[in-house]
This record gives structure tokens, C-alpha cells and sequence, in this order.
């Protein structure tokens, strides 16, 4: 189990990340949702040992993170937001490296090299430089990266931002597997979607703080299963029922032009926060 307490971090005058305490079974595949701003990289980049907190403790089963964690880092693997692939080796010169940095025998490094370029669709690249991969290449050769040592926690800070959707569905298929496989995953993402096809669990997060946990399901029922969306002057406006039932009868007393429809996390933020999901990014 992965247990945050009371974490802190600010930068200046802004409180990035403010006594957030949490904790993540092992085999959860968890979602870390908000806008830009909401402070989950900060957070993020504090449990993978990556930045250290003002205030507050990481630990993995028990074992607490800090710069000294060798053990704990060797179980993590981290896919950040930004291009960190080393543009001028091959594919699979990227993946020998990343097994060397945790000191890997060159047959494991081969072995887990063949299995994740051929799971992930990219065997057929092996040998391309990788400032010349797609997009969508490069985010799969950094999730890759970050299986190279079979870690049992992974860590996805907005792993499929600025790629093709069929890239993205590959990515999801083969996180699924990771996830089935045993393997612990944090996901931050600006994509509603994303959340609701593979999480688990999801934690909502705005000025530095979780303050919603539950299933994407249960998030959903929370507010009301079904929406009413009509026209209310400046912006549209949704009212939320328990049933479909409940929804269409609504509708059908309103005298104004109406959709009923199914409810998404999307709406659980903006009901909370007033804030537009899809405006995030």
C-alpha cells in the first residue's frame, strides 16, 4: 500500500499541494483528475521521490520515500508529461539504457526489451532513431521505458496528451494488461474518458487539495446517474436524477429546449467546482 500523509508543498506565495493524505491499495489503478494548476504532477513527482515535500510522508508498504530510497525507487516506474527520451539513439538503444540506469543484466534488458517494443506495437521501429518517431510513438517508447525493470508501481503523468486517438486506445489496452497483471498504477490525465475506461478509483483534485474519492461510478451516483441539460441564458446548466425515469419527467414539464442523457465525471467536477472540465486542457 502506497500511504501519503498530510503532504504539503508550496513554491512562493502558492500552495501547490495542501496536507493531502491518501492511501492506494496495492493493484489499484487510480486517476488523479483536476484542471491545470490543481497540483497533481506536484503531488505526483512527491510520491515518486522526484521533489520533496515541505511537510508530510510517502511511504510503500510501509518503507518511507525519501532521497535515500533506493529499494523504494527500484520498485517505481514513472512516465512524465514531457518528452524525456534520448532523441538520438534508437528505440531500443533507449530501452538498453533505461536497463542499465537500474543496473540490469543485458539478457534481462534484451528479454524485457522484446516483450514491451512487441506489446506496445513498436518492434517494427526497434531500430529508428527516436527524434523521428510519432507522437504517438514516443509516448509508448516512454511507457516502455518505465517497464523496462518490472516495477510494481507505475506512475502516468498525462501519458497519452498530444497523440491519436487509435494511439491512445493502443496505450489504454495495453495499461489494462499492466493492470491485470498485478501492477499498482497512478494516472493523472485531462481527459474524462480516460478515467472512466481504466480507473478503478478516482481521487478529484482543485487548489492543492482531494476532495472527492470514490469509484468513477460511484462519483457518478453521487450527483444523480442522469442529467437534464437545457439552455439557461449565458451557459448551459444541468439538473441531475437518481433515474432515467426521474429525468424524462423532468424534461417533459420543462418548457424549454432539453436533452436527457447519462452523467460523467465530467459533470461531477463542474458540479462541485463550477469549473469546465473540458476546458482544461
Amino acid at each position: 500500500m502506497i500511504v501519503c500523509e498530510a503532504l504539503c508543498k508550496s513554491f512562493g506565495t502558492v500552495d501547490a499541494v495542501r496536507e493531502v493524505s491518501m492511501k492506494v491499495p496495492d493493484g489499484t489503478f487510480l486517476g488523479l483528475l483536476g484542471p491545470n494548476g490543481a497540483g497533481k504532477t506536484t503531488l505526483m513527482r512527491m510520491m515518486t521521490g522526484l521533489l520533496m515535500p515541505d511537510a508530510g510522508t510517502v511511504s510503500f508498504d510501509g518503507k518511507v520515500m525519501d532521497r535515500n530510497a533506493v529499494e523504494v525507487k527500484q520498485a517505481i516506474g514513472i512516465t512524465s508529461q514531457h518528452i524525456n527520451l534520448d532523441k538520438e539513439l534508437t528505440v531500443e538503444e533507449n530501452m538498453e539504457f533505461a536497463g542499465r540506469l537500474y543496473r540490469m543484466d543485458k539478457g534481462d534488458i534484451a528479454a524485457a526489451t522484446d516483450r514491451l517494443l512487441a506489446f506496445l506495437g513498436l518492434d517494427g521501429v526497434r531500430t529508428r532513431v527516436a527524434q523521428n518517431l510519432s507522437g504517438g510513438m514516443k509516448r509508448k517508447l516512454m511507457i516502455a521505458k518505465s517497464l523496462i525493470h518490472d516495477p510494481q508501481y507505475l506512475f502516468l503523468d498525462e501519458p497519452t496528451v498530444g497523440i491519436d486517438p487509435n494511439a491512445r486506445r493502443d496505450i489504454w489496452d495495453f495499461l489494462r494488461l499492466q493492470h491485470k497483471e498485478g501492477k499498482t498504477i497512478l494516472l493523472t490525465t485531462h481527459y474524462i474518458e480516460e478515467a472512466e475506461q481504466l480507473c478503478d478509483q478516482v481521487m478529484l483534485i482543485d487548489g492543492g487539495k482531494i476532495f472527492r474519492e470514490n469509484t468513477p461510478e460511484g462519483l457518478i451516483a453521487e450527483i444523480g446517474s442522469f442529467k437534464v441539460e437545457y439552455d439557461g441564458g449565458e451557459k448551459r446548466r444541468s439538473e441531475f436524477f437518481p433515474t432515467l425515469a426521474e429525468a424524462r419527467a423532468r424534461a417533459a414539464g420543462m418548457d424549454v429546449l432539453c436533452n436527457v442523457g447519462k452523467s460523467t465525471l465530467e459533470d461531477v467536477f463542474f458540479h462541485y467546482t463550477s469549473k469546465e472540465v473540458g476546458g482544461w486542457r
